[in-house]
């Protein structure tokens, strides 16, 4: 399958190798021209242009935020004029809800379709094919395209026939995640200030009432004071939880938790660490308790 894809960050470059390893043929663009060259190596077509990255029949974009977004789409010769009528854009990147639905219409009006498939995943999970993508847009578009993301992630969950709900349960997920760090973070420096080793207190953690996936993998980095170099920054957290609480306020949803997490991920961003892992809440909990 000819497949054009945009956007070769931490996640995008894996779940792009990962789609030349299935055997689709690619045609990828990226602003910085150096993370296309090992996918060109790998049997990859290199675009110049957003354009050129538009000429096949399926367009898929992971890209960092919003601006990012509307730039690929509707900028000067951008996807959407690019793109012909019965092509398909899928965005698998953790955008607004607002956005997806002007992204919906946009297409729509232009004779093109539209699915959100963002997805849950650090890029190691990407690396492996492992994510869990959460789809949603019209019956007969994601059955056509349900090969590209078995060549992506594990399990596919599809949520309805309109785009922006798959927005929204990606948004509330990263509100929980980012949950689960700040209460992890709180907690490890309860016990560390009282001089109890981290590590064994992960050990009771996960092998108790908290083994999922998120405790031992963000509980990990945090006993062991790490910090992942091609983590989920700190800014793109903040930008998560500003989008969250957006879509709350939309619908007049109170989240009191979300408005907290939000305030510390400004105080990780004023406090230099915005490129940072957003597992630095933790680092942050620590610092306000004086260790």
């Amino acid at each position: 399958m000819d497949v054009g894809f945009i956007g070769l960050g931490n996640m995008g470059a894996p779940m792009a190798r990962n789609l030349l390893k299935a055997g689709h043929r690619l045609i990828v663009y990226n602003r910085t021209r150096s993370k296309v060259e090992s996918l060109a190596r790998e049997g990859a077509q290199i675009a110049d242009r957003i354009a050129d990255a538009c000429q096949s029949e399926i367009l898929i974009t992971m890209l960092a935020d919003d601006p990012a977004v509307e730039d690929v789409v509707f900028g000067e010769r951008g996807a959407l004029s690019a793109l012909r009528p019965d092509a398909i854009h899928i965005s698998m990147s953790t955008i607004s809800v607002g956005l997806s639905v002007h992204l919906t219409e946009a297409h729509g009006k232009a004779g093109q379709g539209y699915v959100a498939a963002p997805v849950f995943g650090r890029p190691e999970a990407a690396a492996a094919a492992k994510l869990f993508i959460i789809a949603a847009g019209a019956d007969a578009m994601l059955k056509r395209w349900h090969q590209l993301f078995d060549a992506m992630g594990q399990e596919t969950f599809v949520i309805s026939n309109r785009p922006s709900d798959a927005n929204l349960v990606k948004l509330s997920g990263n509100f929980l995640i980012a949950s689960v760090l700040e209460s992890l973070g709180e907690a490890f420096a309860l016990v560390r200030k009282s001089g109890i080793d981290p590590h064994r207190y992960l050990n009771i953690l996960t092998s108790t009432l908290f083994s999922a996936p998120v405790y031992r993998t963000y509980g990990t980095i945090i006993a062991d004071e790490k910090q992942p170099v091609n983590g989920f920054k700190m800014s793109l957290g903040l930008k998560d939880m500003r989008l969250a609480l957006a879509a709350a306020e939309a619908l007049a949803v109170p989240m009191p938790v979300a408005s907290l997490l939000r305030d510390h991920f400004i105080e990780g961003v004023a406090q230099g660490e915005s490129d940072a892992d957003w597992s630095g809440l933790a680092r942050l909990a620590a610092r306000r308790a004086g260790l």
